[in-house]
């Protein structure tokens, strides 16, 4: 039912987006890189993608970012298995479409999952996606989670097959180093955005994003870090205070990670925490550990817990 989906959404909202700014992280009071009148400088500024989510963030008070993710079992209760390519397409599009009017007034952010699409059909399936990135709003950023990673002109032939399709932004896998992120991210694509993998929400993330490295620092901790330098890189700037390109991946479900994470990467890097809800993550333990000292910085995803809402279809009228 449309109530059920809707005081979902706003319990999530209003926790997030209000609650926890009474209940920040101590650590960035201290920080001095970027003080207050240089982060509202920035945010008159900042254009693309980041500057994007920031108007969108401000202006729905929400930093809820909605998975679009059709997963056939739940398109398809009964089953799929005698469903044509056009009919799990037109069906994956309905599913996703009534998502979107069922929560517009509410999500910071969209993040439809490139691969529930191209497992639709090699016909279909892109253009579905395509389809579903059309229908959202063109003032809600979309995050086109794809976590792609690789270098030269394969890195370059995926990025344009993701923004071709109009995303603003895409999820990477940094373990291959600046070569594979700046294609993403600089040159025609530089009003673009991407979060790179840090600290994800599975637990095998552990076998190597935790590794201590002979610095002291975790695996995870360099990449938080690198997040600012590669946005610099990407500006052409040497400074450590510049608008940001890129933000990371950090799960909620460890909070000891997210705190070490933002403390790494600073105030000024998003982050994206999913695992609240369904994989056991801590929405309060979360967010004070990765909202910086404004407040924001952070979405939070949720798919599962909206979709899987009675009655989603009644939902969107």
């Amino acid at each position: 039912m449309r109530i059920q989906v809707l005081h979902y959404v706003c319990f999530v909202v209003s926790v997030v987006a209000s609650t926890f700014r009474c209940a920040l992280p101590e650590t960035f009071e201290s920080q001095k890189d970027c003080s207050s009148s240089t982060q509202e400088s920035q945010s008159e500024t900042m254009s693309g993608f980041f500057g994007k989510l920031d108007d969108r963030v401000e202006s729905a008070n929400s930093l809820l970012c909605i998975g679009l993710d059709p997963h056939m079992k739940e398109v398809f209760p009964d089953g799929w298995d005698d469903k044509s390519e056009e009919e799990k397409c037109d069906a994956a599009y309905t599913f996703c479409k009534t998502l979107i009017d069922a929560t517009a007034l509410y999500a910071a952010c969209y993040k439809p999952n490139a691969a529930f699409f191209e497992a639709l059909g090699s016909n279909l399936g892109v253009a579905t996606l395509e389809r579903v990135i059309k229908s959202i709003p063109k003032y809600i950023p979309v995050l086109l989670d794809v976590k792609r990673g690789d270098i030269g002109s394969t890195a370059s032939a995926y990025a344009e097959a993701c923004y071709d399709i109009g995303a603003d932004a895409v999820t990477l896998s940094p373990l291959m180093g600046w070569d594979s992120v700046s294609p993403f991210v600089t040159g025609k694509y530089s009003s673009k955005g991407a979060f790179i993998l840090c600290k994800t929400s599975n637990p095998g993330s552990n076998d190597i994003l935790a590794l201590d490295l002979k610095s002291g620092e975790a695996v995870y901790e360099r990449i938080a870090n690198l997040a600012g330098k590669w946005s610099s890189l990407a500006d052409g700037t040497e400074e450590t205070c510049t608008t940001p390109r890129l933000g990371l991946v950090v799960g909620a479900t460890d909070p000891e990670a997210l705190k070490r994470a933002r403390k790494a990467a600073g105030p000024n890097v998003w982050i994206l925490a999913p695992g609240v809800g369904a994989q056991g993550g801590d929405l309060l333990d979360a967010a004070r550990a990765g909202l910086n000292a404004a407040g924001t910085g952070m979405l939070i995803p949720v798919s599962r817990g909206i979709s899987k809402a009675a009655n989603p279809g009644e939902a969107a009228l």
